[in-house]
Parts: structure tokens; sequence; C-alpha cells
């Protein structure tokens, strides 16, 4: 009997601290201040932009995923960075010119965020780069990051015809949303995983990389040494070339 209470009291506890997590995630997703006019308004947006790809009520088709519990954090990133709505299918959304304003965008997450739990918009303290450590955020780009999106975040290929992209000239919320909801092939980096203060460091070094450029001259895409390489192998082989060309010419 003993043995039974402490499994009941156990499962009590589990199922209790489950209830406050949930809780507190769908406190985190209400975080960002939306009114229902910002709700309603987007979803006029949604059905006239969005439905005939995820559906009535954003549930998904066999076009497009469910978007119920991706939070605004997900829907801020994709629209306003253009990738969405997607020009045409393809492996992965690539990056063009964003087609609804900021307000538009704002009622779309809204909308989005009023289906579910998700992550939020993050706020503009979380992104200040300038309170960011770019030191420990170099480490942690390194240990985290690089691998796909290369050390000096210039991008890299992927399988299938899938990409990182390169993240210069991203803004820190983008960077931050990107973490968070783990766009196209990302996976997600959650406060878990990384913590707001480590992503707000992760966000001052990649702001650094974008003020300095590239101090040591032509940066050859950034792409380390295959390009470094090759660049020397062909305007080497062309100097040969051309020195060849001019002895020869003047022993005639």
């Amino acid at each position: 009997m003993a043995a039974l209470v402490l499994l009941l009291m156990a499962l009590l506890a589990t199922g209790g601290i489950y209830a406050a997590a949930s809780t507190a995630n769908e406190a985190q997703a209400q975080t960002s201040s939306f009114t229902a006019n910002d709700v309603e308004e987007g979803s006029k947006l949604f059905v006239a932009n969005c439905a005939s790809c995820h559906g009535v009520g954003a549930t998904g088709s066999d076009a497009a995923p469910s978007l119920v519990g991706v939070g605004a954090a997900s829907v801020d990133f994709q629209v306003g960075t253009g990738r969405m709505p997607m020009q045409m299918d393809g492996p992965q959304a690539p990056v063009k010119p964003v087609q609804f304003t900021e307000e538009q965008i704002s009622q779309l997450a809204a909308y989005v965020a009023s289906l579910g739990a998700g992550p939020a918009i993050p706020s503009e303290e979380l992104v200040d780069a300038s309170d960011g450590d770019t030191s420990a955020g170099g480490e942690l780009f390194r240990v985290n990051c690089a691998m796909c999106h290369n050390a000096a975040a210039a991008g890299g290929a992927l399988t299938r015809g899938k990409w990182a992209p390169a993240i210069e000239g991203t803004s820190g919320k983008h960077i931050y949303e990107a973490m968070v909801t783990g766009p196209q092939n990302m996976p997600v980096f959650n406060d878990a995983n990384i913590t707001p203060e480590d992503k707000q460091d992760i966000i001052a070094f990649l702001d650094t990389i974008n003020d300095q450029g590239s101090p040591g001259g032509a940066d050859l895409g950034s792409l380390g040494p295959v390009s470094e390489g090759l660049f020397i192998w062909v305007a080497g082989l062309g100097v040969i070339i051309a020195f060849t060309v001019w002895l020869t010419s003047r022993s005639s």
C-alpha cells in the first residue's frame, strides 16, 4: 500500500508540474501585446493571402503545414523576411522582398498566436546587441551554428537542394526568432538549450561581423579554403600562362 500511495503521489506531482509548465508557456506566448482588433484584421489577411495553402483556420493542408501553436515569432520571421507567402514550391523558402507592412505582419502574427501557445515576438531588450558579450557569442555561434551557417555566417549548402542562408544584414529580432522557432531546416534552440542572454550574445557577435566587414580585403564569399584555393589556382595558372605567352613572343 505504501508503494501504491507513493506512486499516486508521484503521478499527481508530475501532472501538476506539467500543468504549471504549460501555463507558463501560454503566458510567454501572450507577452506580445495584441488587441482583439489585431486578431480580427489578421484573420482577414490570413484568409486572403495564406488560407489557400495553410487551410481555413490554419489547420494545414497537403500543400502546407498547420500553424496552430507555432506562435507569433514564427509568423513575424517568415513574413517579415519575405519568405512567406512562398513564390513557388521548392525545397526551401528563399528570402525575397517583404509583401506586407509592419502593421499587417503584426496582425497576422496576432491571429496565429490566438490559435495556440507558441514563441512570442522578442522584446527590444532581448535583441539589443549593445548589451551582449561578443566573445561569448562567437564561441556559442561556432559551437551551435557554424557547422551550417559557416564560421563567418556566410551560409552554406545542405542536402537535397536546401541551404543555410547567410546571416549578413539580418536584424537581431529575426535572428532571435529563428533560434526559438527553427525555420526551414534549422533546429529549435529553446531557452533550455540556449538562454535568452546567450542568444543576445550571439546577436552581438553577428552584429560585430556585419560592422567589421572583411578587414583582410576581398572575402571571396567567406567560404573558407575551398574558394581561396580555387582563386589562387585560377589566378596563379593565369599568371603562368600570361608569362609563357609573353616569353615566347619575345623570343620570336
